[in-house]
């Protein structure tokens, strides 16, 4: 896939001119973790196969977080596993999953303003950065006049990094979560969500006006 040619941080924001900052800019919103959630999870890394593939890491490790906090976004988001995202030769692709606003038309469309993309690999930040920014630019130039902050996060199931894109500039979280402190991850995950849907509100308003 077209996003998977850039390996690095480096090549990714050369090629589009991106500049690269780090900071602390997420501020964990705490989330009630369901009892069941939090004991499945466990059981799962405890006796299940969970981390030998990519795939494995998506179903059994960054999926079930994410859809935990989706399902208190739901009326306002859909959560799309491995949709092809397409704006050009360079920039296009299926990311792991992206947020996107659910479309007044139902659950089938799948519709912009795309606010969160998510990439998953195995012990390889570095070319999990490299490909969620190609993913995160593409999001941002089909959201185009919408103008709003893109996030993405990088995880290998065990630990997860997080990122911003505004305008041009792509901001790496300094810290960085475990899914060991689940409570802290969910609350890191809310935060975005959190962003996200004020984001939303602003465009649907403006798409009304």
């Amino acid at each position: 896939m077209a996003f998977g040619i850039y390996k690095t941080i480096g090549a990714v924001v050369k090629e589009f001119q991106i500049t690269y900052t780090e900071a602390d800019f997420i501020e964990p919103l705490p989330f009630a973790v369901s009892d069941y959630f939090r004991e499945d999870l466990q059981l799962m890394m405890r006796e299940g196969v969970v981390d030998n593939s990519e795939f494995a890491i998506c179903e059994n490790l960054i999926y079930p977080v994410l859809k935990e906090v989706w399902k208190h976004y739901r009326s306002k988001f859909l959560l799309w596993s491995h949709q092809s995202l397409n704006y050009d030769e360079k920039l296009s692709g299926f990311p792991e999953y992206i947020l996107a606003r659910r479309s007044p038309l139902g659950k089938v469309v799948f519709d912009r303003p795309y606010l969160m993309l998510v990439e998953a690999k195995q012990d390889n930040f570095e070319a999990a950065w490299g490909q969620c920014i190609a993913e995160m630019i593409a999001a941002q130039r089909l959201n185009a006049e919408l103008d709003v902050v893109v996030y993405g996060i990088a995880s290998n199931g065990s630990f997860w990094q997080l990122g911003k894109l505004e305008q041009n500039i792509f901001t790496k979280n300094a810290t960085f979560y475990s899914i060991q402190e689940i409570d802290n991850l969910a609350a890191v995950v809310n935060y975005v969500f959190s962003q996200c849907e004020v984001q939303l509100e602003r465009v649907v308003d403006r798409l009304v006006a």
